[in-house]
């Protein structure tokens, strides 16, 4: 069986998830495009045999023809898009923020459950990436004991003017906001923001570094550090401690040079190239649950205590002091 696939939103993340899915990944192919930009939706699909623009995400998700969604428009569609698509009863895969609010993703949880069948997935694609993997595994298989603490990092050469502080919780931490929840199977109840000297690179609505404290119910503590104009590379990094070791995040494959009296690897620059395998295993993860009506991926549920977290960060950074994290009651229908 082939999943007919419509995709709302073809910018840039939209078209690496159309070009995964029309030329890398097997059983779904892209029948259907929608986009604000309808010319830049017409371009692309030029390049798709069979592909039919849609005036909007709506008319794409009532289509007949589409049997399921991807959602990679702009962050303040989504919530719609993904509730057009529970209402159709159509599989989606919406990349983060399943919604700007923590309501609203409340709301999609709601209409999901009503529905009586599991259709959303969130695109944290992290869970998909080999070292996270392994380093769960080493956590599951009880290699280092009961976790204690986290260390972690996330950081970028640079980013634009146009990115600002909110922007390093709601955009950049906010992988680590959910990652980390799944790499111990712990959920959080308090979060912290601590802001160092900034660096010289940064600007006037930009603090960075920061530093993000969580503390999760079984007493597991956490930092993160974000800094997103660290000018070396773009360097994800996780250690967790537990009681009989220490289980740390491997580096990406990277050859080793010896030259000039030196010993070097490359260190990426890019995201996507940190990060591209994993988005192929998700997305092929998620045509194959899609066609066996089932989610093995980040769930709504996950998508609604990141948005909760990460208000609470927020909370954090804008007013001082420790904010605690309160979420809905997790229904059993997420078990």
């Amino acid at each position: 069986m082939t999943l007919n696939v419509g995709v709302i939103g073809v910018g840039m993340i939209g078209r690496e998830h159309i070009n995964r899915l029309a030329n890398t990944l097997v059983g779904a192919r892209v029948v259907a495009l929608a986009d604000v930009d309808a010319k830049q939706a017409e371009a692309v699909a030029a390049g798709l045999p069979g592909a039919k623009v849609y005036p909007d995400g709506e008319a794409l998700i009532a289509s007949p023809d589409v049997q399921a969604v991807v959602v990679t428009s702009w962050g303040p569609t989504h919530a719609a898009y993904v509730l057009a698509a529970i209402r159709a009863m159509k599989p989606v895969f919406c990349e983060k923020p399943l919604a700007t609010t923590a309501e609203a993703c409340l709301s999609i949880v709601e209409a999901e459950i009503a529905s009586g069948r599991h259709l959303v997935q969130v695109g944290f694609q992290r869970r998909y990436d080999k070292g996270y993997r392994a380093l769960k595994k080493a956590i599951d298989d009880g290699a280092i004991g009961a976790p204690l603490m986290i260390h972690c990092a996330h950081r970028n050469p640079a980013v634009p003017e146009a990115y600002v502080s909110d922007m390093a919780i709601v955009d950049t931490f906010i992988h680590e906001i959910d990652a980390l929840r799944w790499l111990i199977g712990d959920d959080y109840v308090s979060a912290q923001v601590l802001k160092p000297r900034n660096t010289k690179h940064t600007h006037a609505r930009l603090d960075d570094p920061i530093i993000v404290l969580l503390a999760t119910k079984n007493g597991v503590r956490i930092d993160g550090e974000v800094f997103v104009n660290c000018r070396y590379g773009y360097d994800i990094r996780c250690e967790v401690v537990g009681e009989e070791g220490v289980a740390s995040l491997p580096e990406p494959e990277s050859v080793v040079l010896r030259k000039e009296a030196k010993l070097s690897t490359t260190i990426m620059q890019d995201w996507k190239l940190r990060f591209i395998d994993s988005y192929d295993v998700e997305l092929q993860d998620w045509i194959e649950a899609a066609k066996a009506g089932k989610v093995n991926g980040p769930n709504a549920w996950d998508g609604y205590f990141a948005a909760v977290t990460a208000d609470a960060c927020l909370e954090a950074m804008h007013h001082g002091g420790v904010a605690e994290i309160k979420t809905a009651t997790r229904p059993k229908f997420y078990d």
